[in-house]
């Protein structure tokens, strides 16, 4: 039977895949048939990733994308690629005020400047193949803003304009890039904050009409856009948030 979501025989490569989304989107993309390639800088949570998946032939990378060395050691290595999806990324709060150079690198870096050196390398390497679909996971911070979220929001803003430009340079390679905007999606990362958990949880819990979402609400939209279904999307941004920017 014809299923135009299938990922069957596709190569697929996916950073922040040690943990929360980047890792539901692996665990998903396996299941619709991909060969998986797993980047983080965890090996250990990059396995238990792995040890989650079906299928044969997946790979882990430990890779900083911080590090250009990296980038360029891993790129030598992989395949021809099928899709791309740029999920790792961090979050540092602070007010204005209390910005400093260490928090602009740390989180420019990670959020924005390892992805275009990697898609920028990946590009010069020929490594996409034809009809390649390249996502980039953003956020709905890019105009739902917070106090003390300022270089975050803006790290993603220009993740989204990056892709749209990126769109427009590729479309004529038969590849597509487009974004997508989650809302508030639970995970470990909650353990590390200020706020008290069952606060924080409560907070966004009231914000959100359909409740909270779950990895598998975006990695199923990430294998739309990896998929035939969606050869003729590009340069779109898809916010998935159970309703909570409707407020």
């Amino acid at each position: 039977m014809y299923n135009p979501f299938s990922l069957e025989g596709r190569t697929i490569l996916v950073t922040g895949a040690s943990s929360g989304i980047g890792r539901g989107i692996s665990i998903d993309c396996a299941k619709m048939g991909a060969t998986v390639h797993l980047v983080a800088r965890n090996e250990e949570r990059l396995n238990e990733t792995l040890s989650q998946m079906e299928g044969e032939g997946h790979i882990i990378h430990k890779v900083d994308l911080c590090s250009s060395d990296d980038i360029y050691n891993m790129i030598e290595v992989i395949p021809k690629l099928d899709g791309i999806i740029l999920c790792a990324g961090i979050i540092k709060t602070m007010p204005v005020k209390n910005i400093n150079e260490e928090a602009i690198s740390e989180i420019f870096n990670t959020n924005i400047i390892g992805d275009i050196k990697l898609i920028s390398r990946i590009l010069r390497k020929r490594k996409l193949n034809h009809g390649c679909s390249v996502i980039f996971i953003s956020s709905v911070s890019t105009f739902n803003v917070k106090v003390g979220n300022s270089l975050y929001s803006a790290t993603k803003g220009a993740v989204n304009s990056f892709a749209k430009a990126m769109a427009l340079e590729v479309s004529k390679q038969d590849i597509r890039v487009n974004c997508i905007q989650p809302g508030f999606v639970p995970s470990a990362i909650l353990g590390c904050g200020a706020i008290e958990e069952d606060c924080f949880l409560k907070f966004y819990a009231e914000r959100h009409p359909l409740g909270f979402g779950t990895p598998t609400d975006i990695a199923n939209c990430c294998i739309y856009l990896l998929s035939d279904a969606a050869r003729w999307v590009t340069g779109s941004i898809f916010t998935i948030d159970g309703g909570y920017t409707l407020q």
